[in-house]
């Protein structure tokens, strides 16, 4: 059929919903539809309306099903959209909605009950890595990498209020990719990266780059004080890059409540701690490489392209 997916698009910026967006037009094309994407309903007629983030593309949902009344809509639901709670607009989007994607198993908890039976989750696939690295990563080091736009969602400055609690003797050293969203954050950034000496800002990258950063380093660090499912979760454990993270659902419905690898929201200290423990206790690092390899089956693409496949013959 036609597709069309639409999404919250930033030409200053690369973002996690454009990447998502490319992703399952992929996974569309390989299942053998037509696909666009667009960050507008406007003028577009297609058989099925993909729409990514029911908060921010709700004047599109809207529009479309005004004007495409016999086609079908599917919306794939962000954090934003249900952390903390779900908003009055993702809610009317949601019950326009004929199907309702959620992108790990925590998120359905979310949804209001009368919604369940329209709820399928779809875990994000991801391809292994196969180019060659062109990052000159220093062993002396303890290499952390971190993912994530500078906006406060993402507490992108936590890591370094952590690194700056770390004993002289740590070899930590964290390295930063991700656009300002937020104004001023890029000036904050500078500041951390002239001032702190275990800190780098590396500016935005595109994907490959992030990927690039992620297979390389010894650890990836998540701080989302929310999160939909972050998908750098699922590139790290694809690359055999072990996580820390916080303790969110965005984060424990991939990788479980039991992961050893967690911190709270908000801690520096306990950041800090963790940190220590990841760099000199013997087996630890180990033990977070070992529980993140289970979970590779996870994020297998032939998985996600199944259950897209099921969700659009389930359509009514």
């Amino acid at each position: 059929m036609d597709v069309l997916i639409v999404y919250p698009e930033r030409a200053d910026a690369v973002t996690g919903n454009a990447c998502s967006a490319e992703q399952w037009k992929e996974v569309l094309l390989a299942l053998g539809h037509k696909v666009e994407l667009s960050s507008s309903c406007a003028g577009r007629h297609a058989g099925l309306l993909v729409a990514l983030n029911a908060e921010k593309m709700h004047p599109e949902i809207e529009a479309f099903s005004r004007n495409n009344p016999g086609s079908r809509i599917v919306v794939i639901l962000t954090g934003t959209d249900i952390y903390p709670v779900a908003s009055d607009l993702s809610l009317q989007s949601m019950r326009m909605a004929d199907r309702l994607v959620a992108l790990q198993g925590k998120a359905v908890q979310r949804i209001p009950d009368a919604l369940h039976d329209k709820v399928q989750v779809i875990v994000q696939g991801v391809k292994p890595s196969r180019r060659a690295t062109t990052l000159e990563m220093d062993p002396g080091v303890f290499n952390v990498a971190v993912v994530a736009n500078l906006r406060a969602v993402k507490d992108p400055f936590l890591a370094p209020a952590a690194l700056n609690l770390l004993p002289a003797r740590s070899r930590a050293y964290v390295r930063h990719a991700g656009f300002p969203l937020d104004c001023g954050s890029d000036d904050r950034a500078r500041e951390e990266s002239a001032g702190n000496p275990r800190y780098e800002w590396l500016g935005g990258l595109n994907p490959a780059e992030s990927r690039d950063l992620i297979s390389q380093s010894d650890m990836l660090l998540v701080t989302s004080r929310n999160e939909g499912a972050g998908r750098v979760i699922g590139e790290a454990i694809t690359e055999g890059t072990p996580v820390i993270a916080t303790r969110v659902d965005g984060i424990t419905g991939l990788v479980g409540d039991d992961y050893g690898g967690l911190f709270p929201v908000g801690d520096a200290a306990g950041l800090a701690a963790l940190l220590t423990r990841v760099e000199n206790e013997d087996g630890f690092l180990g033990e977070l490489f070992q529980s993140c390899r289970k979970l590779t089956p996870l994020f297998a693409p032939e998985e996600e392209v199944q259950a897209w496949k099921k969700l659009i013959a389930g359509l009514p």
